[in-house]
């Protein structure tokens, strides 16, 4: 066995034990300590930043140095400024060790999703007015918000459980969903307070959240374990309550549950996972793209009909371990994006190395662009491009929609997940205390 698998099962057992604690203590939705109450006070308010003095720029999460960049959301896509997203890291570190099964779950993490590492930011988005930054941290279990002008925290908020996940922000910027990945819950949070607004439950591993374009619904998709090593078809049983649940974004009741297992049969393959990773929407949300764990390529999705239309295989990379213990979190691809037209979709072919553009109409895949683990995809703020976050060389990448070229690369922090565009004031360069 090489030195990479023998250290890649010794991660893989660690992050089963991990899991053990998981669903012992945090799963089937509930968990040692009650959901918290909303976060502490927010700050005094600053005065907001009129809307034309504001910019459009992208924030890039570096979860393995707890830092996010701030970069040019067109042309060269270069660097603006670097924010500490974990100014608090001392006090946190203090109080996890004061708790064996906090410190128990932390360590978890590290071995598990964590690679190793421990993971200091997930997701981010910025207030309506560009003074801030929110941010999900996995290993500290909490949402925070960061004054952009100092980098001082604002407020935070600890999630329900053990671990904080993705995030969505509702189309007016006034509302943050987050996942409690291990007490199966997404909270929902006034952005500019902390305050929870409500929360809802999940099925097992909440992942993924999206609002509709209306800000009338949010959907969350639900991956079950993925840190343990009974990777096999065999044991797909073993991975837990996977589905996608549709709440009313106001009122936090269910409307919809999706069980992709049913659907995924029905069209013919029982072999798939029904973990949904990264999805995409049509422009008129008709349409759903999405990945699920193990597959290289993605399925379409009629939510009218509610049926699985069509499916995608994109080519496997033959430098790519077959062992499926090896890939990272169940993820053989991991990022989804679509042109602001609908015409095309861009991939990130996560453990294979590469992104492409396919073309949505005939779902046929256009240049294969080398990336180093890509592990996330959007969109450029003209609509352009799709950016990849490189997470094995520490890059943010655009590719061209129309030509599926590879145009601007740029260097980040360690380990880049996920990219997001915001608005910070125009003349911003970086907190003050940096």
């Amino acid at each position: 066995m090489s030195a990479v698998r023998t250290r890649g099962a010794r991660r893989l057992l660690l992050g089963s034990l991990a899991a053990a604690l998981v669903l012992t203590v945090g799963g089937g939705g509930s968990t040692v300590a009650a959901v918290p109450p909303a976060g502490p006070p927010a700050a005094p308010p600053v005065a907001p930043v009129a809307a034309e003095g504001l910019r459009e720029v992208m924030f890039v999460g570096n979860n393995w140095d707890g830092t996010a960049d701030v970069i040019e959301a067109t042309g060269d896509f270069a660097r603006i400024g670097r924010i500490n997203v974990i100014p608090d890291r001392e006090r946190r570190m203090w109080e996890i060790g004061l708790n064996p099964l906090k410190l128990a779950f932390f360590l978890g993490i590290r071995q598990g999703p964590g690679e190793g590492h421990d993971q200091f930011v997930d997701d981010m988005y910025a207030t309506p007015d560009g003074s801030a930054m929110v941010v999900s941290r996995p290993s500290f279990a909490d949402v925070v918000s960061i004054d952009l002008r100092t980098g001082a925290l604002n407020w935070r908020y600890p999630v329900s459980g053990f671990r904080s996940d993705h995030m969505a922000v509702s189309p007016d910027g006034t509302r943050v969903a987050v996942s409690a990945s291990t007490s199966n819950r997404v909270h929902v949070l006034d952005i500019t307070t902390g305050r929870e607004l409500g929360s809802f439950a999940t099925g097992d591993k909440p992942h993924e959240n999206v609002f509709t374009a209306d800000g009338r619904y949010l959907w969350n998709m639900a991956i079950g374990e993925v840190t343990t090593a009974l990777d096999g078809p065999a044991w797909d049983w073993t991975k837990g309550d996977r589905r996608i649940t549709v709440v009313d974004a106001r009122t936090f009741e269910q409307v919809r549950v999706i069980d992709m297992r049913a659907r995924l049969d029905a069209f013919g393959r029982k072999d798939l996972s029904d973990a949904v990773r990264p999805v995409a929407f049509t422009p008129d949300e008709s349409t759903l793209y999405f990945q699920v764990s193990f597959f290289n390529g993605f399925l379409e999705y009629d939510v009218a009909t509610d049926r699985v239309t069509r499916l995608k295989t994109l080519p496997e990379n033959p430098a790519t371990d077959p062992d499926r213990t090896t890939w990272v979190n169940d993820s053989r691809h991991h990022g989804m994006s679509m042109s602001p037209d609908g015409s095309k979709l861009c991939v990130a072919a996560t453990m294979d190395d590469y992104a492409t553009v396919v073309d949505r109409t005939s779902l046929r895949e256009g240049p294969l662009v080398p990336a180093a683990k890509p592990y996330w995809a959007t969109v450029s703020g003209d609509g352009r491009s799709c950016v990849i976050s490189e997470s094995g060389s520490d890059r943010v990448t655009a590719i061209d929609f129309a030509t599926g070229r590879a145009v601007a690369s740029v260097a980040v922090g360690d380990h880049p997940q996920r990219v997001r565009l915001a608005r910070v004031p125009a003349d911003w360069t970086g907190p003050a205390s940096s």
